[in-house]
């Protein structure tokens, strides 16, 4: 089977259940840029040797988002629990960082600078998915709140992890 369909050839794709849409719309644009963010994650990843926080299960979090994006009827309500997850690690390493005083600038080591690039896509998918929700009023108002304040809290840990990498190699950034 070829992996080329030819059906997007005239700027539409398909949702899930077949309707068909621009791929310039509000909500193919925010499926796209969580999918953008889980290839962002999945490199990350890849440079990490061990780390406490499982980044490939935020992957498969981000794709069942992307599904409910994309159209499928699909339960998040899981993500309330991993909020709470992840705040508890960003308060975790916190406590070992010094405390911010002011901005600081993305970089420092390799993996820090991957990791504020993780950020700021992932603060793009946000505004992506806020800008699909004010668009469309149709879908479930519970997933929409659920969705924005995970990827709110998954940006927070990508800058927490960021500066934490830092510390752990004594890089100031």
């Amino acid at each position: 089977m070829a992996i080329y369909t030819r059906t997007g050839d005239k700027g539409e794709t398909s949702l899930f259940g077949g309707k068909r849409i621009s791929k310039s719309s509000f909500q193919v644009e925010a499926y796209g840029s969580v999918d953008e963010l889980t290839s962002f994650l999945g490199l990350v990843a890849a440079k990490i040797k061990k780390h406490n926080f499982n980044l490939l299960e935020i992957q498969k979090d981000l794709y069942k988002i992307m599904a409910f994006l994309a159209g499928a009827k699909t339960d998040l309500s899981f993500l309330e629990n991993k909020v709470k997850n992840v705040e508890n690690e960003i308060d975790r390493m916190d406590k070992k960082l010094p405390k911010l005083t002011k901005f600081i600038l993305p970089g420092g080591t390799e993996l820090s600078s991957w990791f504020h690039i993780l950020r700021i896509t992932c603060r793009r998918s946000e505004r992506s998915t806020v800008r699909f929700f004010s668009s469309n009023s149709t879908i479930q108002q519970y997933n929409n709140i659920t969705i924005l304040k995970y990827l709110n809290r998954l940006s927070d840990l990508f800058f927490t992890l960021a500066r934490f990498h830092n510390k752990r190699k004594d890089v100031l950034a």
